[in-house]
């Protein structure tokens, strides 16, 4: 069966899956190999909870003219996918970067749905799968589509832009993200910059931050619509921002007051601002969404539990959002500070200068204490009155439950892996 088939049988489902658990009535199932299973084995199941059809690559688990028999059912969902956006031909917004990648599509999202149809990634589902399942979430109402992109290796973004053919492009940052798999930083910066090449190579539209001088030198020679703080030059010139907690954007005289704490948050708002006005968003409408979008899933959302205010942005953490995140937790007026950092994850052979790093740039906080947790950096430690180091969450967690911390403003970060937000039941 060939690619032109496989389409005409998806549009009469409803949704698409690769995981049963969740598989919806009339959808495609595609069943997918893992590294530790093979979902070729759950397909009557998916048939049997209303799946239409299911794709597999192997021959064993066919059952009848509802299975679909394909040589890798991977690249049989790229392919479906790809051969979609083309059919489609609805404009596509696609960033990557190394931070503030779901809050920036997040906030691009509910700035343009003011004006347009628009669908974007669900949750992080940016990789070589997850971009493929947003692609075919899109239809023939869709006005504007959002794809987020992640990388953690080169020739990602380069693969996955081939995929979605964006019309447009924007890199939130280049951190200190995924240090092991793209080799250090400037596999980071030719990683990302990936999307650049694949804008200029046809001929697309990129947004630039121009706060940012690495964004200015990868895009020089793109066709591109620019922000910054007090640039005139700027296509759209914010006036100021400031953050104590939440973010507050100035621009064309109006005062913005977001619901996002942080000034490493002022990038991705005025990334989103930028893209509404350039979609031709009112002003009104601009503000209104911005202002009305809360975060959740553990990124920086500011939360009271007893007498404590908390700053939790466990979702994940790299050695440039904790720095920026440490960095605007120290600007906070508050009286009594508690940060409470765990480790980073997929740092390589950079890792233990990282975390020392990390502890270092603390070393002249007097306000509060710092609660350092996990291996990377107890391997760090040094002796402080007010550095607190612990191997594990479990040694924290009884520490936590025998002193009892109140009255505090506090910051909880880390990587995804280390599940900080498990301290909220110990506070």
């Amino acid at each position: 069966m060939d690619i032109l088939q496989i389409h005409s049988l998806f549009l009469k489902c409803k949704s698409v899956s690769i995981d049963t658990r969740k598989i919806e009535p009339e959808s495609l199932f595609v069943a997918i190999k893992g590294e530790n299973f093979d979902a070729n084995t759950f397909v009557y199941e998916a048939l049997q909870k209303g799946a239409s059809y299911v794709i597999i690559d192997n021959k064993d688990y066919y059952i009848d003219q509802r299975t679909i028999l394909v040589e890798n059912s991977l690249l049989a969902l790229q392919e479906l996918a790809k051969f979609h956006r083309n059919f489609l031909k609805l404009p596509i917004i696609a960033l990557t970067g190394s931070n503030g990648k779901t809050t920036t599509k997040e906030l691009i999202q509910v700035v343009l749905a003011k004006k347009y149809n628009t669908k974007a990634t669900i949750g992080n589902l940016n990789n070589h799968i997850g971009v493929p399942l947003t692609l075919l979430t899109f239809t023939s109402e869709t006005e504007i589509g959002i794809v987020e992109m992640g990388a953690n290796h080169k020739k990602e973004i380069e693969f996955l832009c081939e995929l979605a053919k964006p019309d447009y492009g924007y890199i939130t940052n280049f951190g200190k993200a995924h240090l092991e798999g793209f080799g250090g930083v400037e596999g980071v910066i030719a990683g990302k910059s990936e999307m650049y090449e694949y804008l200029f190579k046809n001929d697309k539209l990129a947004f630039v931050n121009l706060e940012d001088p690495i964004q200015i030198e990868k895009s020089k020679n793109i066709k591109a619509f620019s922000f910054g703080i007090d640039k005139q030059i700027a296509n759209i010139n914010i006036t100021s921002v400031c953050a104590n907690p939440f973010v507050v954007v100035e621009y064309q005289n109006q005062t913005i007051t977001t619901q996002l704490i942080g000034l490493y948050n002022a990038n991705n708002i005025n990334a989103a601002l930028t893209i509404g006005k350039y979609f031709e968003v009112s002003d009104l409408e601009v503000k209104n969404a911005l202002e009305s979008y809360i975060p959740e899933n553990n990124r920086s959302q500011l939360l009271s539990k007893g007498t404590n205010q908390i700053i939790l942005d466990a979702y994940n953490a790299n050695p440039s959002s904790m720095m920026v995140a440490i960095q605007n937790f120290i600007q906070l007026e508050s009286p009594n500070k508690t940060m409470i950092l765990g480790d980073m994850f997929e740092l390589g052979s950079e890792s233990e200068y990282e975390h020392k790093a990390i502890v270092d740039s603390l070393l002249e906080v007097e306000n509060g204490s710092c609660y350092f947790i996990g291996n990377a950096f107890f391997a760090a430690k040094i002796t402080k009155s007010n550095f607190f180091f612990y191997e594990n969450f479990e040694v924290f967690s009884n520490y936590l439950k025998q002193n009892k911390i109140s009255d505090s403003s506090i910051l909880i970060k880390g990587s995804r892996g280390m599940a900080l937000e498990r301290t909220l039941d110990f506070l």
